[in-house]
C-alpha cells in the first residue's frame, strides 16, 4: 500500500467502470477489511458493523439476485439499461462487500442507557458510514475502484436467505470493487470558504 492517507482521500471516487481482477490478493483484501473492522470507531465502543466479503461466484450471484429483484419493479422498457449498467459497473467487478448493523447490539445499548436510546440507531448509522468510508479508502489505496451502493430493503429478504445471515443483522451499502478501468470525470467543488470556518480565539 503506497498511497498516503492524504492522497487516497484526493483520489477515492466512484468507479463505475471496474473489472474482474485485482491487483492484490484475496488474503490481502481480507486484512483491509479485519483493519478497517477493528479499528474504525463506534459509539460506546459498540462494535456493532458486521461485513459479508463476497468474491468469485458469491459476487456474480449477488448482483444476480439484484438483477431478478429490479426487473420485477422496473418497467421492462426501460429493464435493459438497468441490466447493463449492473453488469457494466458493479458485476464485473472482483467482489462486493455488505454492510451491515448489528441490530442486537443497539437494543442491547438502548436498554443499558434509556437515556440515549433514541439517539443509538442514528450512532449506528453514523458508525457505518465512518466504516464504508474507511473501506472505500483503504481499496482506493490498495490500488482498486469501488463505487457505494444501496439496493436495499429491496433485496434483504433474499441475500438473508441465500447466506443464511443473522436476522439482526441490517444491510445499510453494497460496495463492489475491482481493478478500475476508466477513471471518472473532473468533480467539481464548493469553494471551501463557504464550507470550512476557522474559528481562533
Amino acid at each position: 500500500m503506497e498511497k498516503s492517507i492524504i492522497k487516497a482521500i484526493e483520489d477515492r471516487r466512484s468507479f463505475y467502470s471496474i473489472g474482474e481482477n485485482s491487483p492484490i490478493s484475496d488474503m490481502e483484501i481480507e486484512r483491509l477489511l479485519e483493519v478497517a473492522i477493528t479499528f474504525t470507531p463506534s459509539p460506546f465502543n459498540s462494535q456493532s458493523a458486521r461485513y459479508v466479503l463476497l468474491l468469485g461466484n458469491a459476487h456474480k450471484a449477488f448482483w444476480g439476485i439484484v438483477k431478478s429483484a429490479l426487473e420485477k419493479i422496473v418497467p421492462p422498457e426501460s429493464f435493459g439499461k438497468t441490466e447493463g449498467k449492473i453488469n457494466r459497473s458493479f458485476l464485473a467487478g472482483y467482489g462486493t462487500v455488505l454492510f451491515y448493523e448489528d441490530h442486537s447490539v443497539v437494543k442491547e445499548l438502548q436498554a443499558k442507557f434509556p437515556t440515549y436510546a433514541d439517539n443509538f440507531p442514528v450512532w449506528s448509522e453514523h458508525s457505518s458510514g465512518m466504516n464504508q468510508f474507511a473501506v472505500w479508502m483503504l481499496l482506493e489505496a490498495a490500488g482498486l475502484g469501488a463505487s457505494l451502493q444501496h439496493y436495499n430493503p429491496l433485496i434483504d429478504e433474499e441475500v438473508r436467505k441465500k447466506w443464511n445471515i443473522n436476522p439482526e443483522w441490517k444491510l445499510i451499502a453494497q460496495m463492489p470493487f475491482g481493478a478500475p478501468l476508466a477513471h471518472p470525470g473532473e468533480k467539481t467543488f464548493i469553494p471551501i470558504a463557504e464550507r470550512l470556518v476557522i474559528v481562533e480565539e
